[in-house]
């Protein structure tokens, strides 16, 4: 296969893609004892930019925080290797892939702390629509799963964690193998949680309803910046508990991710949604999510981060001899 890049971020060095491997008897690939973050970086009038890249950073030290991991890089060294290995690449719009796991520790579940061995690689790549461009501009039918989230006090559900991502195979699967394009879970209490790889928003009557933190999802970095651009286009937001029924009842239904990006929601199990595709309030909020990127929405909070090497510092010598 075509490697996807020429070179991936491993341990603090650039090393060829060919050449980026781990142990197989890594902890991580025998128990998932990893964390990772999806980050994309968008061209821009300005160039290319990483969409909220520190906020994603900052969310992988989370997840590690959860699991014991002591990361042996900061979050700022981190953004920066970030933006170095989108640099080696020449890509003015990319995918990054940061990702911190176990190596070699022993074949035991629970390492001893003395042998918690960590490994962090990143790597940058081009990566189009996670759903399909046809999804991005018409919407996709999706089903409810027969799978439910991770129930509460199992594991967290907040840590983008590598072993979370089974119940995220299993959602997608079953919709795929019933000609879905994706899979909505449950939570354990038959009440709505998320995609198998997306936060879920429902419209009713102009208001945007999202599932809370408590409903064993993930906090989605896009979800969060939906929020406040839909809040600052005028429209009332809420994160409340949903029952399955609101899917079938909804105006407009619409997911969320750094793949996913904004993806209208057409149908759920064969149930059209009222407006049949991208509604209007969907086609405001992906205007405005949209308009980051090609300078028509402010960026009023900061989320666009330049990718260019942050220039020499100039000593007060240099300056008076200049």
């Amino acid at each position: 296969m075509r490697p996807l890049a020429e070179h991936i971020w491993i341990n603090g060095e650039l090393t060829p893609w060919a050449d980026a491997k781990i142990h197989v008897m890594s902890h991580a690939l025998h128990y998932g004892t990893s964390v990772f973050e999806g980050i994309r970086v968008y061209d821009t009038p300005d160039g290319p930019r990483g969409f909220r890249l520190t906020d994603h950073v900052r969310r992988l030290f989370d997840s590690a925080r959860m699991y014991h991991f002591q990361l042996p890089w900061t979050e700022e060294e981190l953004v920066e290797a970030c933006k170095a290995t989108v640099r080696a690449t020449g890509l003015c719009s990319a995918y990054i892939r940061p990702i911190a796991f176990l190596g070699e520790c022993g074949m035991g579940v629970t390492p001893r702390p003395g042998d918690m061995n960590i490994d962090v690689a990143i790597a940058a790549f081009p990566w189009g629509a996670y759903l399909g461009e046809e999804a991005l501009e018409k919407g996709v039918d999706a089903c409810v799963a027969s799978w439910s989230r991770i129930a509460p006090n199992t594991v967290p559900s907040g840590a983008k964690a590598g072993g979370n991502y089974l119940s995220s195979y299993l959602i997608g699967r079953e919709a795929r193998v019933g000609g879905f394009g994706e899979g909505i879970a449950l939570g354990t209490d038959g009440r709505l949680s998320e995609g198998a790889g997306e936060n879920l928003f429902i419209v009713k009557d102009g208001e945007i309803v999202t599932p809370p933190a408590a409903a064993s999802i993930l906090m989605g970095i896009t979800r969060d910046s939906v929020l406040k651009l839909a809040r600052g286009l005028g429209y009332e937001t809420r994160e409340q508990v949903l029952p399955r029924e609101a899917l079938y009842v909804a105006d407009e239904i619409f997911m969320t991710g750094t793949a996913a990006e904004i993806t209208p929601v057409r149908s759920v199990d064969g149930i059209a949604t009222r407006c049949a595709g991208p509604g209007p309030v969907t086609k405001a909020v992906n205007g405005a999510f949209r308009g980051l990127f090609d300078g028509s929405t402010p960026d009023r909070f900061g989320w666009l981060e330049s990718i260019a090497a942050p220039a020499p510092a100039v000593s007060t010598r240099e300056v008076e001899h200049a």
